[in-house]
C-alpha cells in the first residue's frame, strides 16, 4: 500500500508560491488526521506574507499557530481551514471543523487544537471564523457602549464583522467608512449604515480603524470627539505609518490604543483563553448566516499559487478555497 500524502501551499519567496506533496507519519495517539473541505484566505496579513513584507522584528510574534517554515520563505502560512476528521478516535471520525492551520489537503493535529463546528454552521462559511475571531476581540478591546456613537473604518472583512458586532450593541448609532462606494450594498445587506469619509460624522464618541491605510487612521484621529478612543486593528507590516499627533490631538486628549487578536483583550484574559473565544466566533457564525456575503470568491486548490497572487494584490475580501475529493 502506498504511504499516504498531503498537498500543501508554501510560499517559496515574496511573490512565489507552489504545491509541494510530503508523507503522513502515522497518527500519534490523541491526534485526529483532517481532510480539508475549506479554506479561507485572510487577505490582509496573508497579502503581507505573500509580499515578504513581515518585520524581521516580529517574525516570532507573527506565526500563525500551526505554521510550518520561516519568514519570508519558505513559509506554509494560513489560518482558516475546514475539514471532516478522516482518522482517530472513534467518536470523533466525520466530525467537520475547524482549525487554524494553513492551505493542506491532509493534516494531523492535536484534539486540542480542532473545533467542532456548532450546529447549523455550513462549512463552506466557516473559513471566516479566524476573522470572526479577530473582531471579537477587536470590540472586546474597544469595549462598545450601549447609546455610544461609533465609527468603524474600513469596510473590509475586519471592519465589517466589527461594525456588525458593536450595531447589535442596543442603542449604539454606528457608521462604517469607505472609500469604495462600492462597499455600499455590502453593509446595507447586513444593515449596517455606510458613509464615504467625506460625509462621515464628526464627534463621535469612539472611532475603530480597520483600513490598512495611513488615510484611514488620520481620519479616525479626526472624527473622534473629545477624549475619544481610537482602537487601532489594522497591521501595516513593514509600512512606515506617519500618525498625525500634532494640531489638536493633544487638546482633545485622544487615546489611540492597539488590538491584535495574538492576545486576548486584557480585560477578559482573567476568564477566557483562545479556545473559548474561537468557540464564540464559530457559535456567531452560525447564528448569523448573511455574515457569508463577506465571501467574494472561490477557487479550487489546484490553482492556489495564482490565486494567491491575485488575492494579494486585489481588494477582494474573504476568498474561499475549494478542496475537492
Amino acid at each position: 500500500m502506498s504511504e499516504p500524502t498531503s498537498q500543501a501551499f508554501w510560499i517559496t519567496q515574496p511573490g512565489h508560491g507552489e504545491i509541494q506533496s510530503s508523507p503522513l507519519p502515522d497518527l500519534p495517539a490523541g491526534w485526529v488526521q483532517v481532510r480539508t473541505l475549506f479554506s479561507g484566505i485572510s487577505r490582509g496579513t496573508e497579502a503581507l506574507v505573500w509580499q515578504g513584507r513581515v518585520p524581521a522584528s516580529q517574525s516570532d510574534r507573527m506565526r500563525a499557530p500551526r505554521q510550518m517554515g520561516e519568514f519570508p520563505g519558505p513559509v506554509k502560512y494560513g489560518y482558516s481551514n475546514v475539514g471532516v476528521i478522516e482518522k482517530g478516535p472513534g467518536q470523533w471520525i466525520g466530525q467537520t471543523v475547524f482549525c487554524l492551520h494553513p492551505h493542506e489537503t491532509r493534516y494531523q493535529a492535536p484534539l486540542d487544537q480542532v473545533h467542532l463546528l456548532p450546529p447549523g454552521l455550513d462549512p463552506a462559511r466557516a473559513v471566516l471564523a479566524a476573522n470572526v475571531e479577530t473582531a471579537i476581540n477587536g470590540c472586546w478591546d474597544a469595549m462598545p457602549r450601549i447609546g455610544e456613537r461609533i465609527t468603524v473604518i474600513g469596510a473590509g472583512v475586519v471592519g465589517t464583522l466589527t461594525a456588525a458586532l458593536c450595531h447589535a450593541v442596543p442603542g449604539v448609532q454606528l457608521e462604517l467608512v469607505d472609500t469604495n462606494p462600492e462597499r455600499e450594498p455590502l453593509a446595507r445587506a447586513l444593515g449596517l449604515p455606510f458613509v464615504t469619509p467625506a460625509t462621515a460624522t464628526p464627534g463621535v464618541d469612539q472611532v475603530i480603524h480597520a483600513s490598512g491605510s495611513e488615510a484611514g487612521l488620520d481620519l479616525a484621529l479626526r472624527l473622534g470627539g473629545d477624549e475619544a478612543a481610537i482602537t487601532e486593528l489594522s497591521w501595516y507590516g513593514d509600512q512606515p505609518v506617519s500618525v498625525p499627533l500634532g494640531s489638536d490631538f493633544h487638546p482633545r486628549r485622544l487615546t489611540l490604543r492597539s488590538s491584535q487578536v495574538g492576545q486576548i483583550a486584557p480585560d477578559m484574559r482573567p476568564r477566557w483563553d483562545t479556545g473559548r473565544r474561537l468557540g464564540l466566533a464559530l457559535h456567531l457564525l452560525a447564528t448569523h448566516s448573511e455574515w457569508a456575503v463577506l465571501i467574494d470568491g472561490e477557487s479550487p486548490f489546484e490553482a492556489l499559487p495564482r490565486t494567491m497572487a491575485s488575492v494579494a494584490n486585489g481588494h477582494g475580501l474573504c476568498h474561499r478555497i475549494r478542496y475537492e475529493e
